[in-house]
C-alpha cells in the first residue's frame, strides 16, 4: 500500500506518492504535474529546469519538466496557457494515489485533471481528462508529455516486421517536422526500434509515429521508465496520424503519447490513460541484440501481466453489477 506525505520540493509545497521502491513528488503550487520520479531511492529520471523550480504565478507558460497534459494539436496560445497557480489535490479512495486538477484555463475554457494511482510497488496508473468548460464544442486531443533526463537513452518499438508477400499494404509512417534532421547523432535507428541518444542532443530534433505497439522506455542508470497507453489503428489522431510523439533537445527527450481527436461538447470530456513501469538492472537497449534478447522481453512480460490485471478487474466489475 502507498503512503502520501506532505514535503516540499526546490520550494514548492508538494505530496510525495511513496511505494517501498518509487517515489513520485506533485507540486502543490503549480501544475498539474509530477516533477519527479525515482526508483530505489535514486536520482530523478526527469528532466526539470532548475532556473523555474520553487516558482509561481508568472505571466507566462514555464516548462519546468515532470510529466504534464496538455491538449493537441500544437497551435498557441491552446497549448502554452499558464500552469503557474495553485491546484486541488485530494487522495483517491483507499489512500492508493491522487487526484489533481486545475481551474478552468482562461483562454481555452478547458480544464485539465489527472489521476495517479500505484498499482503495485513499481506500477502505476495515470488517467488523464480534459473537460470542455465552453458553451461551445472544441475539437482536440488528450495529450501527455514525460520529460526525461538529458543522461539517458530511449527506445520505441516499431510493429512485428511482414514478410513480403504476406501483405502488400504499409502498417504505420513516421512523421518528421520541419526541424528534424535524421543525420543528427540522437537518432539510432534499428531494426525493430527507434533509438535516441539523448545526450547527444544539441539542438531540437522531433518525430512522430502513426502505429506502433503502444509503449516507449527510457534508459537511465538510475532505472528504466516505461510508459504503454492503447493504440486505436482507425481513430483520427492529430499531426497526420500521430499517436506518438518525441522530441529531444540539449537537455531532455520527451515521450509524448496521444488520443484520438474528439469534438467535445459543452460539459464532455476526453481522458488518455497510461500505464507506468519502473525497471531496476536493465541493460542499455542500444544494440540489436539487447533490445531483443534481455529488454523487449522484460516490457512484453509487464505488457502481459497488465492486460491479464486489466482483464481480471473488468470481470470481477461486471460481476458486481
Amino acid at each position: 500500500m502507498p503512503t502520501i506525505r506532505s514535503t516540499s520540493y526546490k520550494g514548492w509545497n508538494a505530496l510525495a506518492l511513496v511505494t517501498d521502491r518509487v517515489e513520485l513528488i506533485v507540486p502543490l503550487d503549480i501544475g498539474p504535474r509530477v516533477i519527479s520520479c525515482s526508483l530505489d531511492g535514486g536520482p530523478n529520471l526527469f528532466a526539470t529546469v532548475g532556473t523555474e523550480l520553487g516558482k509561481t504565478g508568472e505571466k507566462d507558460w514555464k516548462i519546468r519538466g515532470g510529466h504534464r497534459l496538455w491538449h493537441a494539436p500544437e497551435v498557441p496560445p491552446r497549448n502554452y496557457q499558464p500552469d503557474n497557480v495553485s491546484i486541488a489535490a485530494t487522495k483517491l479512495p483507499g489512500g492508493k494515489g491522487l487526484r489533481l486538477e486545475q481551474a478552468v484555463e482562461e483562454k481555452t475554457g478547458i480544464r485539465k485533471q489527472f489521476t495517479i494511482e500505484a498499482l503495485s510497488d513499481t506500477d502505476f496508473k495515470v488517467t488523464h481528462t480534459l473537460k470542455n468548460e465552453n458553451m461551445w464544442a472544441v475539437e482536440l486531443s488528450p495529450w501527455a508529455l514525460t520529460v526525461m533526463a538529458r543522461d539517458s537513452y530511449t527506445a520505441i518499438p516499431f510493429n512485428p516486421k511482414v514478410p513480403h508477400g504476406q501483405t502488400l499494404v504499409p502498417d504505420y509512417a513516421m512523421v518528421p517536422w520541419t526541424y528534424t534532421d535524421f543525420t543528427d547523432p540522437v537518432w539510432d535507428f534499428h531494426r525493430d526500434y527507434i533509438g535516441i541518444h539523448v545526450a547527444k542532443g544539441t539542438q531540437p530534433q522531433k518525430l512522430g509515429l502513426t502505429n506502433f505497439p503502444g509503449w516507449a522506455a527510457n534508459w537511465q542508470k538510475g532505472g528504466t521508465f516505461v510508459k504503454y497507453w492503447a493504440v486505436n489503428k482507425g481513430a483520427n489522431y492529430p499531426d497526420f496520424g500521430c499517436s506518438i510523439e518525441t522530441y529531444v533537445c540539449d537537455f531532455m527527450n520527451e515521450l509524448e503519447s496521444l488520443g484520438p481527436l474528439e469534438k467535445l461538447e459543452p460539459g464532455a470530456t476526453a481522458t488518455l490513460v497510461e500505464y507506468w513501469g519502473l525497471f531496476s538492472d536493465m541493460p542499455k537497449p542500444d544494440k540489436d541484440s539487447v533490445f531483443a534478447g534481455k529488454f523487449r522481453p522484460v516490457i512484453d512480460a509487464w505488457l502481459h501481466k497488465l492486460t491479464a490485471e486489466n482483464t481480471r478487474a473488468k470481470t470481477a466489475a461486471r460481476s458486481a453489477k
